[in-house]
């Protein structure tokens, strides 16, 4: 822990004289660029490492300032003339494939890199689906989960074998030419970088990546349950003005809507990087960012982690084919709320389903407003979204109940421990793979494999497509229980 806290205080430090601080006044902390607003802090139930309100701040306050000149982008790495000069012949390559061969290249300096304290303090890896084997891919269970994760690895290799001539032509190290270097630098770029309105792939950003996420939707308290992130580069985090020397935001710009997406962005009259306060908080809350709405797979495609309660999740199921026909609704908005409600779009498109071909253009006004058609086209409905969403349930491999014994094992560090929670489970065919897998035969090979860093980020991404998986299965729970609900309105 000595050694971990002596190297972040580095890391502050060279921060500071790059002219990053959380102090709306110059020169306050000339030494740290931390210290007036926040502080690095641990969070072990809600993100792990993040940033702390040191004091009471109020939303829409300015709590943290990065300079253009402190940002990692491709224009400031490639001041490099060797590199700028390979990739300048390579022009077919993306913008984030280029900066994540300039990540790698900067990597390789080691410590003559001006990045180099910067670097070292990025996660070592991640757990983005682009980075799930085969078992934990099959893990999440779902047909569209798994395709989803199929599509982000083949990505992945499809990007890496384009970028290997540049690669190969700045004779990058052989361990920055693997696929796992490749596929760790994409990651830091999808988890880490911010959107700048010069470079489609975005910017890394020291110290302002460490606050955690916020979902937009609710109040600030659900974050992440793995390292601090921060926004794709796809997501473009609208621009706050703070109307020059200004450092609260008018409080009329941050409404309930509006607030949500504009926590933090590039502002050209200060030429850096400004967050502000998306809440009220006080002395010792974790401070977060909101930085798009995602849904759990999403969350997982991107940063790695998931949310236990998503406001903005969303379950698809089968419908049938007519269903997706008999309305002018897309397929996307066809989905099951977080909370087990359907979308307005799948009542409506439903209701006009359950309707007579012929008797549809009559209703469908009542359809498009939302109303209901008619008591017997409403009972229709919902026994056969019950009926649907029971039947996805009883086709899954596991139930919730073996999934969260399944959590429970994995939690536990003791072989006996482990294997005991497989007796109390319906399915022991999962556990078993695993076992199998990672050749723990018994408690021996168990604590030897069990310290393995490789076993232990498969547990956890194992862990996490356990928790995606719950979470998709419960909500299909809770449409159950809104249909019931609604059926027995209609019985009394």
């Amino acid at each position: 822990m000595g050694e971990e806290h002596e190297s972040l205080e580095r890391f502050l430090t060279w921060a500071a004289q790059l002219g990053i601080s959380d102090s709306t006044t110059t020169n306050n902390h000339p030494h740290h660029s931390l210290s007036s607003s926040l502080s690095v802090s641990h969070f072990p139930h809600s993100g792990g490492r993040g940033l702390g309100a040191v004091r009471d701040l109020k939303r829409g306050e300015l709590i943290l300032r990065v300079p253009k000149s402190a940002l990692m982008t491709r224009d400031s790495v490639m001041e490099d003339k060797k590199l700028c000069f390979y990739v300048n012949n390579h022009s077919s390559l993306s913008p984030t494939q280029i900066l994540a061969v300039c990540l790698l290249y900067e990597m390789g300096k080691g410590k003559t890199s001006r990045w180099y304290p910067y670097l070292m303090h990025l996660p070592q890896s991640y757990d983005i689906l682009a980075m799930f084997g085969e078992f934990e891919k099959h893990a999440l269970q779902v047909d569209e989960a798994v395709w989803v994760t199929e599509k982000a690895v083949l990505k992945a290799k499809s990007e890496w074998k384009e970028a290997q001539a540049l690669m190969e032509e700045l004779k990058l190290k052989p361990r920055l030419l693997t696929f796992k270097a490749w596929v760790w630098a994409a990651a830091t770029i999808s988890s880490r970088t911010l959107h700048v309105p010069w470079d489609e792939a975005g910017c890394l950003c020291p110290v302002g990546d460490l606050f955690n996420y916020d979902a937009p939707g609710e109040e600030p308290c659900n974050v992440g349950n793995g390292e601090d992130l921060l926004s794709n580069s796809s997501v473009n985090v609208t621009d706050l003005s703070n109307g020059g020397n200004t450092m609260m935001v008018d409080s009329e710009q941050l409404d309930s809507h509006s607030q949500r997406l504009t926590d933090g962005g590039f502002e050209e009259d200060a030429n850096a990087y400004c967050f502000y306060a998306r809440a009220h908080y006080k002395k010792g809350d974790q401070v977060l960012l909101c930085y798009g709405t995602y849904t759990n797979l999403e969350l997982l495609e991107h940063y790695g982690f998931l949310l236990h309660e998503n406001p903005n999740d969303k379950v698809f199921i089968p419908l049938e084919p007519a269903v997706y026909s008999s309305s002018s609704w897309s397929k996307e908005s066809l989905y099951i709320h977080h909370n087990g409600r359907p979308s307005f779009a799948l009542l409506a498109a439903l209701r006009l389903w359950a309707t007579p071909q012929n008797k549809r253009r009559s209703v469908g006004h009542l359809a498009y407003a939302g109303s209901q058609l008619s008591p017997e086209n409403e009972i229709f409905i919902m026994k056969r979204l019950s009926e649907t969403c029971y039947a996805v349930l009883q086709n899954m491999p596991t139930c919730i109940d073996d999934d969260n014994l399944l959590l429970n094992a994995i939690d536990c560090q003791d072989f006996y421990t482990f294997t005991g929670f497989t007796k109390l489970m319906s399915s022991k065919d999962e556990i078993h793979t695993f076992l199998e897998a990672h050749d723990m035969k018994d408690a021996h090979s168990f604590a030897d494999k069990i310290l393995s860093k490789n076993t232990r980020r498969c547990m956890d991404r194992w862990k996490l497509g356990i928790q995606w998986r719950v979470r998709y299965k419960k909500v299909l729970v809770n449409c159950i229980s809104y249909c019931n609900e609604i059926l027995d309105s209609f019985m009394k």
